[in-house]
């Protein structure tokens, strides 16, 4: 990732501008053309400015993400578990980072310009190119997300990957237990139906899409990272719990 775009994504007044481009561009998509619920955004409205983590399930590259952005600049409008009329667009809030992997955001002219939202690109842990790679925490990536947190909310997605019931990866726990952030699950549904992998093409429309934001975590910080990141995977309902439940319905 170029230099200058990591200076830029800093800069407010230009993830303030594409937001206001990829929300307007991503609105009918979310609010017209599928059904958009919302569920928990009064636990948003009291939060602090700093060291708040979101964790969620990951169903498309870019589409979860925008969501995200949509539902975190209408709660600044004092909208409740809706977007409405999206005004917001006009002063989005900006206090907000999201990780992603660094060979996803090198992907095409378009990620790249998403980079400037305020992406925190990190090298994968699970994939490289394809093939499943298990490497540890990389340091740099652990500061460039605790400098992050230690001005701003960070969206995060745990299992780095869109396959359901993914494992959870470590550096999550790691980064709990260390900075000892205010934790909030959300749980998503329905953007694999709707979206293509990337989250930029329709598969099927009038889908119902759902976001539902929980309550913060209550942690025990002095536990191990396998049991806090088995507490978070538990949260998102991606834990072997929520497996065994899906397969019995299904």
């Amino acid at each position: 990732m170029s230099s200058l775009t990591d200076k830029l994504k800093h800069i407010r007044i230009v993830r303030s501008l594409v937001y206001t481009i990829v929300g307007a561009l991503s609105y009918p998509g979310l609010a017209i053309i599928n059904k958009l619920k919302i569920e928990g955004t009064e636990h948003l409205e009291t939060l602090p400015k700093k060291n708040v983590l979101f964790v969620s399930n990951h169903q498309t590259y870019f589409a979860d993400v925008i969501t995200f952005l949509h539902i975190f600049c209408a709660v600044k409008w004092r909208k409740r578990n809706k977007l409405g009329i999206p005004f917001y667009l006009l002063s989005p809030f900006t206090n907000v980072y999201y990780v992603a992997a660094e060979e996803t955001m090198r992907g095409s002219v378009i990620s790249r310009f998403f980079t400037l939202a305020g992406a925190l690109t990190v090298k994968r842990t699970w994939r490289k190119e394809g093939k499943e790679v298990r490497r540890g925490l990389d340091p740099s990536d652990t500061r460039k997300i605790e400098r992050a947190l230690s001005s701003s909310w960070v969206i995060t997605f745990p299992q780095g990957t869109t396959q359901p019931f993914a494992p959870g990866r470590k550096g999550t726990s790691y980064l709990i237990r260390k900075n000892k952030p205010i934790v909030i699950p959300v749980v998503i549904n329905g953007f694999w139906r709707a979206f293509s992998k990337k989250g930029l093409a329709f598969k099927k429309k009038g889908t119902l899409l759902t976001v539902r934001i929980k309550e913060p975590l209550v942690i025990d910080y002095t536990q191990t990272d396998e049991v806090i990141l088995e507490q978070v995977m538990d949260s998102i309902e991606q834990s072997k719990r929520f497996m065994v439940k899906e397969n019995i319905m299904q």
